[in-house]
């Protein structure tokens, strides 16, 4: 599986990559971006939690499976990777290049 890791590095996996296993239910996939940014275009399916918010709401996020994370370009979505990984999360994964790569690529996006 493409998220296996040493457990020092962040998993990454492309936006294809994302798109195929949470449509294939495979994982979960969450925008870290704030909300002006969600509102203006986001990965179909995504849910949203603030990076700011990330630690206080982990709690509705399911820790034995895989949570792909994503925003504008894979900064802040590496950062809450980490957060996750600290607080006990099995599968935290970045999505290489985020939204932008997302939306480049031609997968699925919704707005408003």
């Amino acid at each position: 599986m493409f998220w296996n890791r040493p457990k020092s590095a962040i998993a990454e996996a492309t936006p294809a990559e994302t798109h195929q296993r949470v449509s294939g239910g495979e994982g979960i996939l969450v925008d870290v971006r704030e909300p002006h940014e969600w509102r203006a275009g986001r990965a179909a399916g995504a849910r949203h939690i603030p990076l700011s918010e990330l630690e206080r709401r982990a709690a509705e996020l399911p820790k034995e499976r895989p949570i792909h994370l994503i925003c504008a370009s894979g900064n802040r979505s590496k950062k809450a990777a980490e957060m996750l990984t600290k607080a006990g999360f099995a599968s935290p994964i970045n999505v290489s290049g985020g939204t932008g790569a997302w939306m480049r690529a031609g997968l699925p996006v919704e707005r408003g």
